[in-house]
Parts: C-alpha cells; sequence; structure tokens
C-alpha cells in the first residue's frame, strides 16, 4: 500500500552548483530555504531588506534596488509610541536604527550590496506568503513594524494585481540580468492570523496570480527562454506529502526542521546533478568533523586537527570549484 501521495516535480535544466550565485528573496521560508544551502558552503544572498510577504511590496523593494535608489531622511521614521527606533515602511525591522543615520545607512548598504549580487546572480527563487497587504495613506507597506494597526488599510489583492507584480519583478531583475533563471514558490507557512479561511483564500490569490504570470510571461512577443520563470511547489509538498503536525514545529504553524531539510532535498534533487550532491556529500562530512566541539583549544591534538582540517579544507576547494569553506 501507498501511504503517500508524492508531488510531481516536472524535470529541469535549471543547474545549480558551487558556482551559482542564489538569491532568496520573500518571506520567511525563504530564509529557511536559503540557510539549507548557505550551512553547506552554496553562496548565497537572502532578503537583503529582510523578509517580504506580499507580491507588491517584493515588487517595490525590486524596483528600489534594480533604480539604485537611494535612501533618505524621507524613507525613515521614529516609533514614538514604543522603543524609539527609526524604521522603513519598504524594509524589514532588521533593518532599524537607534538613529535615522543608523537606519539610512544599513538600507543604503543593503540595497547597493543586492544590486551587485543580483546582477551576477545564477538563480533568484522567489517565495510569496500572503496575498494581504497593509495600506498607509494609500501606500503598500512592507511592514507595519507593530504601529497602531488601526492606521493601516487591510485588504486581500486580486490574482491580476498579484499576477501583474509578479511580471514586475521579472521584468526588473531580468533587466539588471537578462541570464539570471527565476524560481517561485509559495510558502507553506499558514497566517493563521488571517483565519484559516482567509489563509487559503490568500494562498489561493498567489498560486493563481504565479501560474497566471508565467503563462503571459512565456506568450509574450519578447518572452525569455521558457523555463526561464518557472514555478516549485513547497506549498504542494507540504500539504500532499507532508501532510501531518509532526512536520510542524511547536506553533503548529511554522515547519520543523525536519520539513525544512525535506523541501531542501526535492529542491537538490530538482535542481542539482549527481556530482553536485556527491560534492555536498564530501562538503557535508567536513563540515561535521571541522564543528565539532573542542575540549582544549591549546592541547597539541588539537592544534594537529586543525592542520589536517586546514590540509582538507583546501584540498576540498581545488576539487570543488567555486567552493570557498573560508
Amino acid at each position: 500500500m501507498n501511504f503517500l501521495s508524492k508531488v510531481d516535480i516536472p524535470a529541469s535544466d535549471l543547474r545549480i552548483d558551487y558556482k551559482s550565485n542564489l538569491v532568496f528573496i520573500g518571506s520567511c521560508f525563504a530564509d529557511n530555504i536559503s540557510a539549507q544551502f548557505a550551512s553547506r558552503k552554496f553562496k548565497v544572498l537572502a532578503n537583503p531588506l529582510g523578509t517580504i510577504y506580499n507580491p507588491l511590496s517584493i515588487a517595490l523593494m525590486v524596483k528600489n534596488i534594480a533604480d539604485g535608489k537611494v535612501f533618505g531622511e524621507e524613507d525613515v521614521f521614529q516609533d514614538t509610541r514604543c522603543d524609539g527606533l527609526w524604521h522603513c515602511w519598504d524594509a524589514h525591522s532588521s533593518l532599524s536604527g537607534a538613529t535615522k543615520e543608523e537606519c539610512i545607512g544599513k538600507l543604503n548598504a543593503a540595497a547597493t550590496q543586492a544590486r551587485d549580487f543580483l546582477k551576477k546572480a545564477n538563480v533568484i527563487f522567489i517565495t510569496l506568503g500572503s496575498a494581504f497587504v497593509y495600506s498607509l495613506n494609500g501606500n503598500v507597506v512592507a511592514n507595519c513594524h507593530r504601529q497602531d494597526p488601526r492606521q493601516f488599510e487591510r485588504r486581500l489583492i486580486s490574482v491580476d494585481e498579484a499576477a501583474e507584480a509578479i511580471q514586475r519583478i521579472v521584468a526588473l531583475l531580468r533587466d539588471m540580468n537578462r541570464n539570471v533563471r527565476i524560481v517561485f514558490t509559495v510558502s507553506p507557512i499558514r497566517h493563521l492570523g488571517d483565519g484559516a479561511h482567509g489563509n487559503n483564500l490568500s494562498k489561493a490569490t498567489v498560486l493563481l496570480g504565479i501560474e497566471k504570470a508565467i503563462a503571459e510571461i512565456a506568450a509574450s512577443p519578447s518572452a525569455p527562454r521558457n523555463d526561464a520563470v518557472t514555478y516549485f511547489p513547497s506549498y504542494e509538498i507540504v500539504m500532499d506529502e507532508l501532510r501531518d503536525y509532526r512536520f510542524y514545529s511547536d506553533d503548529m504553524i511554522h515547519l520543523s526542521r525536519t520539513a525544512e531539510e525535506y523541501i531542501f532535498e526535492r529542491m537538490v534533487e530538482t535542481y542539482c546533478d549527481s556530482t553536485t550532491r556527491e560534492n555536498m556529500a564530501k562538503v557535508e562530512k567536513f563540515l561535521k568533523t571541522a564543528n565539532h566541539r573542542i575540549q582544549d583549544e591549546n592541547s597539541p591534538a588539537t592544534q594537529e586537527l586543525k592542520k589536517k582540517l586546514a590540509s582538507h579544507a583546501a584540498e576540498l576547494e581545488r576539487q570543488i570549484t567555486g567552493l570557498k569553506l573560508g
């Protein structure tokens, strides 16, 4: 008997290896999956302006980066209601600062780093988490920074709005980098603050938006190659394969580490060839030894181990093109 309805993932000629520059943008699920690649020493840029959940805010973030926007005083505000920190409506609180100058400096440094990395990126994974948006004075914000909820207008965007935003994201990214491959996915993490029904409406909206956008991009007279913009079924894997609460963390909303690792394994099966998978196994084995807790830092045995690890690391870097263990 088969107790698992495994999600079929179409074959892809997209290949990721240690030479690849990988970008992950979107919800906290993008942070989680990017960490799986980063921990195995792939070259990764994750959420340069912090976690962003809805397609409209992601489109604005990409536009600001692509346009070379220089953030200034008009882009930040001070939280006089709570902690006095300076924030930006278009960025996560990880870019906030104790002073106006600190916040602006973080924003511009992150945008510059992102722009430089995106220009050389090979693959960009974009994870959409929600179709609900919050607007302040008619402008959609990426983060409400725990401000008075009564000042925001909350609404569910339409499928057409989602698709238009996704197409803008693709156009902006391809203007910066014509050869980049873009993979959309939907976060399987439920937003139960929207209610169970609201969460399902939200996920359905972004799923339909992605489907509509990819179809319209493919039908465009100036369309890139058919597989330049694709979809990876993270959401479906959790809903159809991992349909059990043992794959969730204690809050029953976020995924367990086991679930995150399983989705990562499905990505590796899809996008990494046998040579890359073998190289990953070598790197994992090395890191397991290198990360072993040392009892006596100054003992002769420890010094000898460090020499062996340095030699092994250098040998792996010679064997695996693009690998940097330092």
